[in-house]
């Protein structure tokens, strides 16, 4: 008995430290300079990013936690904290993931996969290129771990058929894994489906009073950032990986034919394809006046009501405790706000440092893009977002800009298998490994960052005067 309690107190040490820390510091005297409500959000942020990070309990848990907590700790009452874990971004994330369930069920990846060889021929060099700019712009506009998901079977065909020895193909998986997966974290802040994260950092702007972000006005700050990045992107991870293979005759001549037997596009893909379409016209065009989480769930009615896919699929496939966990971090980065603690927190950041940023502007978002990028590689990029989101929007400059650039840099965890969700998905093959992306990561994280400054200088401020 003894050992099995010291074995769970092993297995649950972070979960113990994290209530214990809390408990100490909800009885030391508060601070007086925040109110009482703004002090015990702190406590509960801090107690949420121990669990994030260490993963002591699963993560919608950690979503329960949040709403129990704020009733508890007197921050919110019932009704207030339940309402704030509905909102349209919460439906919009919702929507996307049972719309990456409905699209992945017509079975377009392979099509998909003959496409890019049917654009870049056998050498290896193009097909990475053509795998790194497909998952660009397709996780542009739905969630990256469904774009990984298309792709990976395929890339990893492509490897077996070159060889079946690992050593032999071990730098051409290395190459085409990080291709996809690379190319997934780039475009994934070019819209606002490209990531939970940027329907996070719209709330919070609406919510805020700070902005309206619609989809197309989103992609007018972001697209043109990730364009610039994809060439320079993909020309440094071709110089990082560099295997010996330069053609893929054999392997792509047995992949064509694999895929061939699939035949032509029946009537049920085609119309998948159609709702797709429209629903992002809608997403540009409407998202505005009934916002882009209702759009996602009509486009759900709409692959549901045309047989494309059944609920208990959508009901069995979607991640509802992904839903859950989005939903919490946005309840407490509202709270942060309400309660003035992302205020006091950015006030004690500014009295170190202030004097610093103030002379230099650009410091305020090097420092904004350094730290956002260092904590979305150690957690995930949502919860970065929702925690990080209402002290840098309190920075001293800018708002709206580094809520944007807090939102952007949360996509940059290149150097980490967990910092993204593609990472986590190609380190499962277990071909990659924590050195590779570090190796590979930090050159892009880099060139990200850099870009990321220069729109923030140059580019960024000409659209504030835009409507």
């Amino acid at each position: 008995m003894l050992r099995a309690f010291l074995y769970w107190v092993s297995q649950k040490r972070w979960l113990l430290f994290a209530i214990a820390l809390g408990t100490a510091m909800y009885h030391l005297p508060y601070p007086g300079t925040l109110s009482p409500a703004g002090y015990r959000t702190l406590i509960l942020t801090i107690i949420v990013i121990i669990l994030l990070i260490s993963e002591a309990v699963p993560l919608p848990a950690i979503a329960l936690l949040i709403a129990v907590l704020q009733v508890v700790f007197a921050i919110g009452k019932p009704g207030d904290v339940a309402s704030s874990y509905m909102s349209d971004s919460v439906f919009f994330i919702m929507g996307s993931l049972m719309l990456a369930v409905a699209i992945v069920r017509q079975g377009l990846d392979a099509r998909l996969t003959l496409l890019i060889l049917n654009l870049t021929g056998n050498s290896v060099t193009r097909i990475m290129w053509g795998f790194f700019i497909i998952s660009m712009l397709l996780t542009s506009f739905m969630g990256e771990h469904t774009i990984v998901a298309m792709l990976l079977p395929m890339a990893l065909t492509l490897v077996r058929n070159t060889s079946d020895d690992p050593a032999e193909v071990k730098d051409l998986a290395k190459l085409f894994l990080f291709a996809i997966a690379y190319g997934s974290i780039l475009g994934s802040f070019g819209t606002p489906s490209g990531g939970a994260r940027n329907a996070i950092m719209i709330e919070y702007l609406s919510d805020f009073g700070l902005a309206k972000m619609t989809y197309s006005r989103w992609m007018v700050f972001a697209y043109p950032v990730m364009l610039v990045q994809l060439p320079f992107a993909g020309w440094l991870l071709s110089r990082s990986i560099r295997p010996h293979q330069t053609r893929l005759d054999d392997s792509v001549r047995k992949l064509r034919e694999q895929v061939s037997e699939t035949g032509q596009l029946n009537p049920q893909q085609m119309l998948s394809i159609a709702f797709f379409v429209l629903i992002f016209l809608a997403w540009v065009f409407l998202s505005d006046r009934i916002g882009i989480g209702i759009v996602a769930l009509g486009g759900v009615f709409l692959y549901l009501a045309a047989g494309l896919v059944q609920w208990q699929e959508i009901n069995s496939r979607t991640n509802w405790g992904v839903v859950l966990l989005y939903a919490g971090v946005i309840s407490l980065g509202l709270q942060l706000k309400n309660t003035g603690a992302a205020v006091w927190i950015t006030d004690h950041i500014l009295g170190l440092i202030g004097v610093f940023l103030d002379q230099f502007e650009v410091l305020r978002y090097l420092l904004v893009a350094v730290m956002t990028t260092l904590v979305v590689n150690v957690m995930s990029p949502s919860a970065s977002v929702a925690v990080l989101g209402p002290v840098f929007m309190n920075f001293g400059g800018n708002q709206v800009l580094l809520g944007m650039e807090t939102a952007v840099a949360s996509a940059f965890g290149f150097m980490t298998v967990i910092g993204s969700a593609a990472g986590m998905i190609i380190a499962s093959t277990g071909l990659v490994g924590a050195k590779d992306f570090l190796r590979v990561g930090w050159r892009l994280t880099l060139l990200a960052n850099g870009t990321l400054l220069l729109a923030l200088l140059f580019y960024w401020p000409l659209l504030l005067g835009s409507p």
